[in-house]
């Protein structure tokens, strides 16, 4: 509802007010900064040119200062480049709260506070308790949990703006409507290089997910375009503004690919965060198995079936399944109680261990850690008694315990018997197990239980520094992937989302993801996200026949683009003019082949002729104004207008619809299906 004359000339001189005082508060904070930055240059040198009058405890005392002096210079400076990106745009909605005493407060939100002189809020962060209200209510009866606990009252008004160069471009007030203005302008906008914030227009049963503090563990499943990714990352910066001493590097970011981590990397820094660390599961697996020169890819084992490469089906299904890790435990277990010493140890006349001892040691005293493990903690142990601790008798010691005992360390050959083995469900002959693995290269479905079982026999590599971690794209994910990293990151609470019909692994598939709960701890919660913001009515009910899904809640309004379907046309002629018209109207066309092979093939073609980018696993920098990408390096990702191109030859049949879903809900505007 657009404002009153007088009421819009208020809020303008508000405007000018906050930006006047922005400018003010910029202005001094540099210079503090400065000061203190010099400050800490002199008290180090100071420190340095004269520590050798300084006793142990007044260097204890010196480096302690230092540290508290930097810890607030980092605040000062985060702080000054939290008010740069407001500079422009001082904030974007505003709310007038009365609580249960009848005291009425105006609460303008922005990206991050400002106070005036006098240490009153004039902005107020996103991020903090009270700002829940604009996301969470419409106008009547609210609450929000503040530290004190929960504060009742009534929202009397929601507003809205469009503040560019300091200037009040558009402005009302609405109440919780999912179509409101705000939002369908940022809906119809085009499609940039990469991910934006969207604190202006966060959905209700988003800001559920974002501000959660109940829960240890949130398994989120979402329909393709319901936010999942920037849920996530709005997430992580609340949960930094909200828990105390918790740090960017404390965070961890599983994603699918190199193109993905590029796509979200501004996201963070817009507000006001430094990007956490990211890695992807391939990355891991290349970190643990040293045993291996090469480990297949994600994107590499999918290739393999979608190409039709792959003829042993049935075999990788078991290697995916849920079945084998029980199996893979009843043949470690037996593997382990069966290990034992069949000599005793004797490091000279007087340094002698029983066979008995040593046993006892290995299956007892012991037994709490993993196998190989054990016999570190064995080596030690003796190493102490004789020698009191020596590292150089303790590798004598370990080299005596190799001899002594009925088991060695030859992952290989302990993986390739599990194959020979009564637990395993399928029986290969030798040669088959030979060639998946006594190989350079190992494939991704090996590498994951390869992993699996180096990790119980040694122990997976604990990371305590690590207190959240998120997983995008949860559905790609199996259940034993699950289980290896929760036990490497043993502290963590975790959020993971994903959405089971955008899954493309052929062997693995979820009936949910609220299975998840039960792999980490009670505190655990599966929530849904189904509204779609990406798509436009038309491409969703295109979509919802290829799974037979019955999603009607589209946000973004009607575009009168019906899906364009083109069958039997000269393939050059008419891409080359879909393309032209489209890059006339949109910022971002991608081109989503069913594989890397056909991608190649169209990108000889058409780049000759016009500027197009080829993207692969491996890509990390990329202009998405036209590009060619196979369906699972897309995932993720969104763009204006999607042109979904197969071979006649490699078609999409009916095995390959969940890849199909996914490559046609990349797109936000306009979509066109070739052959």
């Amino acid at each position: 509802m657009a404002l009153k004359q007088n009421e819009l000339v208020k809020e303008k001189v508000i405007l000018r007010k906050v930006s006047s005082l922005i400018e003010t508060t910029i202005k001094n904070l540099k210079k503090e900064v400065k000061v203190t930055e010099e400050n800490l240059v002199e008290f180090k040198k100071m420190v340095w040119s004269d520590h050798t009058s300084f006793d142990d405890g007044d260097i204890v005392s010196a480096k302690l200062e230092t540290s508290s002096e930097e810890t607030k210079a980092f605040a000062k400076q985060k702080y000054l480049k939290s008010l740069y990106k407001i500079e422009t745009k001082p904030y974007f909605a505003s709310i007038v709260f009365k609580d249960l005493d009848g005291e009425i407060f105006t609460i303008y939100i922005s990206l991050t506070y400002l106070k005036d002189k006098h240490l009153n809020n004039i902005l107020y962060d996103w991020r903090s308790p009270i700002c829940s209200l604009f996301y969470d209510y419409e106008i009547g009866p609210c609450s929000y949990d503040a530290p004190g606990g929960v504060i009742k009252g009534e929202l009397l008004r929601k507003r809205q703006y469009k503040i560019e160069n300091n200037q009040l471009v558009s402005v009302f007030d609405n109440s919780l409507n999912i179509n409101d203005e705000i939002l369908q302008e940022v809906l119809s906008s085009s499609s940039d290089e990469k991910m934006k914030n969207v604190v202006n227009t966060i959905q209700e049963e988003q800001n559920k997910i974002i501000r959660n503090l109940d829960n240890h563990n949130l398994i989120v499943q979402g329909i393709a375009g319901s936010g999942k990714t920037t849920v996530a990352l709005h997430r992580i910066a609340f949960l930094l503004y909200r828990i105390k001493n918790l740090k960017s590097s404390h965070i961890l970011i599983f994603s699918p690919n190199q193109v993905f981590t590029e796509y979200i990397s501004n996201v963070l820094p817009e507000l006001g965060e430094e990007n956490t660390l990211q890695t992807t599961f391939h990355d891991y697996l290349t970190f643990f198995i040293k045993e291996y020169k090469n480990i297949e890819s994600f994107t590499s084992f999918l290739s393999r079936y979608y190409s039709n490469q792959e003829k042993r089906i049935e075999l990788i299904k078991y290697k995916q399944s849920d079945e084998i890790i029980r199996d893979i435990d009843n043949y470690l277990n037996d593997y382990i109680e069966n290990t034992k010493f069949i000599d005793d140890i004797e490091e000279t006349k007087t340094h002698f261990v029983t066979l008995e001892e040593l046993n006892e040691m290995l299956h007892y005293k012991y037994n709490n850690f993993p196998l190989f493990e054990r016999l570190d903690e064995i080596a030690e142990k003796l190493s102490n008694n004789f020698y009191k601790g020596s590292n150089k008798k303790k590798a004598t010691f370990k080299k005596l315990i190799n001899q002594a005992i009925n088991f060695k360390k030859d992952y290989k050959k302990i993986y390739a018997d599990f194959f020979k083995s009564e637990y395993s469900k399928i029986k290969l002959t030798d040669s088959l197990i030979n060639s998946f693995v006594y190989q350079d290269i190992i494939g991704y479905e090996d590498a994951l239980l390869f992993t699996y079982m180096k990790g119980i026999l040694e122990g997976f590599n604990y990371e305590a520094n690590i207190r959240h971690v998120v997983i995008d794209e949860a559905q790609d994910y199996n259940k034993l992937q699950y289980i290896i990293i929760s036990k490497i990151f043993q502290k963590a609470e975790f959020t993971i989302l994903g959405d089971i019909n955008q899954n493309i692994n052929p062997y693995y598939k979820y009936n949910s993801l609220e299975e998840l709960i039960d792999i980490f701890d009670d505190n655990s919660q599966y929530l849904e996200l189904l509204k779609t913001y990406r798509s436009t009515p038309e491409i969703l009910e295109y979509t919802n026949k290829i799974l037979n899904l019955n999603y009607v809640c589209a946000i973004r309004r009607n575009t009168n683009s019906p899906v364009v379907i083109r069958k039997n046309v000269n393939l050059q002629k008419s891409l080359e003019t879909d393309i032209y018209r489209l890059m006339k109207k949109y910022k971002s066309i991608a081109i989503i082949t069913k594989d890397y092979v056909e991608a190649e093939k169209l990108y000889k073609l058409l780049n000759p002729i016009m500027n197009i980018s080829l993207l692969d696993e491996n890509t990390t920098k990329f202009n998405k104004n036209l590009v060619i990408v196979p369906t699972y390096i897309a995932k993720g990702l969104e763009f204006d207008a999607v042109i979904i191109y197969n071979n006649r030859a490699n078609s999409y049949t009916k095995k390959d619809k969940n890849l199909l879903y996914v490559a046609c809900t990349r797109a936000q505007h306009e979509l066109y299906i070739y052959n």
